[in-house]
């Protein structure tokens, strides 16, 4: 049958959760994919080549189980982990933040000054 590892554990470990508890939250909650089969359990086992589905953040992560692993290690040990079927896309920046409300910067007002220093009728 080969060995398991619990999901909440495994996904700890991976490092896509700071803690097991997170992991174990997202499971409950959220719940994951299996090979297609919902879990909702944290101790639900996985195994080296099932495909496991769960939200992160804003996207929706396809990621098939490499090695169960012995530790949470460091990210490259991690990474070495799991293949990444459907890696999330890299959120497009805007060119500037719009400024809401508060006190008008220097520039601001240095801007307003000169408009209504500007006398149209002149």
């Amino acid at each position: 049958m080969g060995e398991t590892l619990r999901i909440d554990k495994w996904l700890w470990q991976a490092r896509f959760f700071k803690t097991r508890t997170l992991a174990a939250k997202v499971v409950q909650t959220s719940g994951c994919r299996v090979n297609g089969t919902r879990v909702s359990k944290p101790a639900s086992p996985v195994r080296v080549g099932d495909v496991v589905t769960f939200a992160k953040d804003e996207h929706i992560r396809r990621i098939q189980v490499d090695v169960l692993g012995e530790r949470r290690g460091p990210a490259p040990e991690a990474q070495t982990l799991y293949t990444d079927l459907d890696p999330p896309q890299p959120r497009e920046l805007s060119a500037a933040p719009e400024r809401v409300g508060g006190r008008p910067t220097k520039r601001d007002r240095r801007a307003t000054d000169a408009l209504l220093s500007h006398d149209p009728d002149s």
